[in-house]
């Protein structure tokens, strides 16, 4: 099975980007990793990645870590 071809590094810079608004939220909600995950429910190893731009989240599960956080979506992609 041939690999996918991994994103362009703006991608990278850009999903690091979100990932760094989304902790700046959460500790400005005071919240822990687990808190929003347990909110989610999402297991915290995954949600950490998302947090460090390591993982690409679905559209639906940024909606729920805005929910969880108490901010609008805009606001994490911004």
């Amino acid at each position: 099975m041939p690999r996918s071809t991994p994103p362009p590094e703006w991608v990278l810079a850009r999903r690091r980007q979100i990932g760094d608004q989304i902790r700046a939220a959460r500790l400005h909600a005071n919240l822990t990793q687990e808190q929003v995950a347990n909110t989610i429910p999402m297991d915290r190893a995954t949600y950490v990645r998302i947090e460090q731009g390591q993982a690409a989240a679905l559209l639906d599960t940024l909606l729920l870590i805005a929910d969880a956080i108490g901010v609008d979506l805009a606001e994490l992609v911004r």
